[in-house]
């Protein structure tokens, strides 16, 4: 286990107070403990959203563009950004 002092203004105290009071922790530093997993749960190692896998799954389901070379590949790519300024 690791030890810190940590400094946090009036409103993060006032988070961890609730936090503590409403999940029924033993101190500040177990709210800081949970507050950091949840964090981490939800923005480092997030779920795919619904959307996100229709769109993933529509994406595939489109024929491929066969290149060949990386010549053709050069060709193809300028070819879309041409596209694109229109």
């Amino acid at each position: 286990m690791v030890q810190a002092t940590i400094k946090i203004n009036d409103d993060s105290n006032q988070i961890l107070n609730i936090v503590k009071a409403k999940y029924k922790l033993k101190d500040k530093s177990a709210a800081i403990d949970f507050v950091v997993t949840q964090y981490g749960a939800k923005m480092l190692e997030p779920e795919l959203r619904p959307e996100f896998i229709a769109e993933m799954q529509r994406i595939m389901k489109e024929k491929p563009i066969f290149v060949g070379t990386i010549e053709n590949l050069d060709k193809v790519v300028d070819n879309f950004n041409d596209e694109d300024d229109e």
